[in-house]
């Protein structure tokens, strides 16, 4: 669902995502609509997170600007890189920007590391496939030896002596084998970074480590980072922005302290209120329910058969992603109330009927 959200003056992003799209053909006839018109922008250096329960479609969006999806799945909107839609012409547009200009840490290091090759070799593979670096325009050994020696830079970067490289990837902790996949994907000094929950089954010492080192890269590199995620103290600790996920769809999306403090959709306040807090005496609650199937068509709010706050509307109209005011107290002839006051530039936008236009007065007008 296009938001509609334009920069302050017109720039370019670094990363511009518009209306993408997601079907996979499913083997009994059919589609299952996994992405469904998601927008988000990326300037350098900055970090964004996707946040949403399992399913909900973030692994399945960054796979879909990577170009790495199954064969019995479709795409459409446009993924601009530098002003350039790198989706347009399919594997052959994509390639070029592959690990170039887009790179990934997949979720789960063990598996996206080759068992039977040393990590320096499967560093230095992507050098050499790209000519990347200083291997690029040597001799074959002169560019072999160059994208090692890159290697092992790469993994002193990420906080792993350049030695033990010759080790095989069983022979690394879970934490080394992490950053071994962070030290992969900035191989060939890609502009924008998408880490696929880059901490899973790590503990959490370990995990406060990985986040540290994605910042310091991002502030050291100038990376632009998509971070895709469930935790949202991970979010409010790493990224500046961040968007919602639900269904397949952005429901709310804001600057960080913005969504942590002032969240204008249901399914966003659920699940703070579903996230312990040691500083909250507020009892954790579940989100009761499920998602909705997306092999089917939706009819109205794609969370209604989950919220609390439903409307009449909510039934039969299926929200958009608008933009929303700063939340201020305003007075109205019925007395103090809540209400929206306009602001410029992109920021804050909800998927919701309750995010209404509020005909107020701000509170200092007399």
């Amino acid at each position: 669902m296009t938001s509609g959200l334009l920069r302050a003056g017109g720039s370019e992003h670094l990363l511009e995502v518009r209306d993408l799209h997601v079907w996979f053909r499913l083997p009994g006839g059919g589609e299952l609509h996994a992405v469904q018109g998601v927008d988000f922008e990326l300037d350098a250096g900055e970090r964004f997170g996707l946040v949403g329960e399992s399913g909900c479609g973030k692994t399945t969006s960054i796979l879909a600007l990577m170009g790495l999806l199954p064969p019995n799945a479709s795409v459409a909107g446009e993924v601009r890189l530098a002003g350039t839609d790198i989706l347009a012409g399919g594997e052959d547009s994509v390639r070029p920007h592959r690990w170039t200009d887009l790179a990934m840490v997949f979720q789960g290091a063990m598996n996206a590391l080759n068992p039977v090759r040393s990590v320096i070799s499967q560093i230095a593979e992507p050098i050499l496939l790209h000519g990347s670096g200083d291997s690029s325009g040597a001799g074959t050994r002169d560019r072999a030896t160059a994208a090692k020696r890159r290697a092992g830079e790469l993994l002193e970067l990420v906080g792993i002596p350049a030695a033990a490289g010759t080790r095989y990837p069983h022979e690394f902790s879970g934490g080394m084998r992490q950053r071994a996949a962070i030290a992969m994907a900035l191989a060939c000094e890609p502009k924008v970074l998408l880490a696929d929950e880059p901490t899973t089954a790590l503990d959490v010492m370990v995990q406060a480590q990985i986040m540290d080192l994605l910042v310091r890269l991002s502030e050291d590199l100038g990376l632009a980072l998509v971070l895709v995620t469930h935790d949202l103290p991970v979010v409010a600790q790493v990224c500046q922005r961040a968007a919602v996920m639900y269904a397949g769809e952005i429901v709310e999306t804001a600057a960080t302290d913005a969504l942590f403090h002032d969240t204008r959709h249901p399914y966003t306040r659920l699940l703070f209120a579903a996230t312990p807090d040691l500083y909250s005496d507020d009892e954790v609650k579940s989100i009761p329910g499920t998602p909705p199937r997306l092999d089917r068509p939706i009819t109205g709010c794609p969370f209604l058969p989950r919220c609390d706050s439903v409307v009449s509307r909510c039934e039969s109209e299926r929200p958009l992603l608008l933009a929303v005011g700063v939340r201020r107290l305003a007075a109205t002839q019925g007395g103090p109330q809540m209400a929206d006051l306009a602001t410029e530039g992109p920021g804050h936008a909800a998927a919701c009927h309750l995010n209404e236009p509020v005909d107020a007065v701000p509170a200092e007008a007399t």
